[in-house]
């Protein structure tokens, strides 16, 4: 009989045929060609053909063909036939699979390389596109580029982002007396008892010292201030740091009532170095300060 165009190839292709190796106690062997199921091949033992499928006499999934039952190598004989035109799997030819072919959102992350992504994939708009943030939540996450791993990203929060950017100046304290009694001629440790603040808990009022907490060395500011009453004579002011004398102090003389004495000074202090303030006077008829005021903070590490 005449065709009518091209001649069908399928009419002269033959059903492939593969016999197995009987062996004893084994369930499971190895089918030449890939399929998808069962029904792509049909099973023929000792003559018989079997019935395909799940509680049947087999089951068959990729290259894989699993009996319901062994077989006894010398006596039982099993071969199989692959159904149809495909005698194998077939891989799409590279570079034939186009956008148009895949389902939306089909590529998962399982199927990206790790570092697969690079600049060039990324729209640049996604970030600087979007309305600059004026505020941060305490949950918001912040993305840094992190230069020393080749600018791998890194995610902060709030609370990553402030730890360490500049300084919180603790511990901090603000100390004051109503007055004290110094002797005359003589450097007097000045107590200041009365604590206004004390962040860090550095100071100390029954000792009048600020003691560095562990930790926390670095560059402190200290300042101190008191004024003489109803006398004339010279006033003086030092700080002491460890028990020694630390600076030059700064006097004031006058010829009247009152007048005061005030010194600052920067300091680098290691943990456990601590600050006293003391006075000297030189005065005529009374011992009396007044208005006693002694703080300091940390400036930086």
């Amino acid at each position: 009989m005449a065709y009518l165009g091209n001649a069908p190839a399928e009419k002269y292709i033959s059903f492939e045929r593969q016999v197995f190796t009987i062996v004893n106690s084994q369930t499971a062997y190895t089918l030449s060609h890939s399929v998808t199921n069962e029904n792509d091949i049909r099973l023929v033992v000792n003559n018989i053909v079997q019935e395909p499928g799940s509680g049947k006499a087999y089951t068959a999934s990729g290259t894989t063909l699993t009996l319901s039952a062994a077989l006894v190598n010398g006596t039982d004989e099993m071969y199989c036939v692959f159904l149809g035109r495909a005698v194998g799997t077939v891989n799409a030819p590279a570079g034939s699979v186009g956008t148009a072919q895949l389902a939306a959102d089909s590529v998962t992350n399982a199927k990206i390389a790790d570092d697969a992504i690079s600049d060039e994939q990324l729209d640049p708009t996604v970030i600087t596109g979007q309305t600059a943030e004026t505020s941060i939540a305490t949950d918001d996450l912040i993305l840094l580029s992190d230069t020393s791993a080749s600018g791998a990203l890194r995610k902060m929060t709030r609370a990553n982002f402030v730890s360490g950017v500049g300084e919180t100046n603790s511990p901090n304290f603000h100390a004051y007396d109503a007055e004290h009694v110094l002797t005359s001629t003589t450097w007097t440790k000045i107590n200041v008892a009365t604590e206004v603040f004390n962040n860090g808990s550095a100071y100390d009022t029954s000792t009048s010292k600020f003691t560095v907490p562990s930790g926390e060395a670095g560059v402190y500011f200290f300042s101190g201030i008191y004024r003489m009453e109803n006398d004339s004579g010279s006033a003086f002011l030092k700080f002491y740091k460890n028990g020694s004398a630390l600076n030059n102090w700064v006097s004031e003389s006058h010829g009247s009532a009152y007048f005061s004495v005030q010194q600052n000074i920067l300091v680098n202090l290691s943990a456990g170095d601590y600050i006293e303030m003391y006075g000297y006077i030189n005065v005529g008829n009374t011992n009396g300060i007044t208005n006693i005021s002694f703080q300091g903070f940390k400036v930086s590490s």
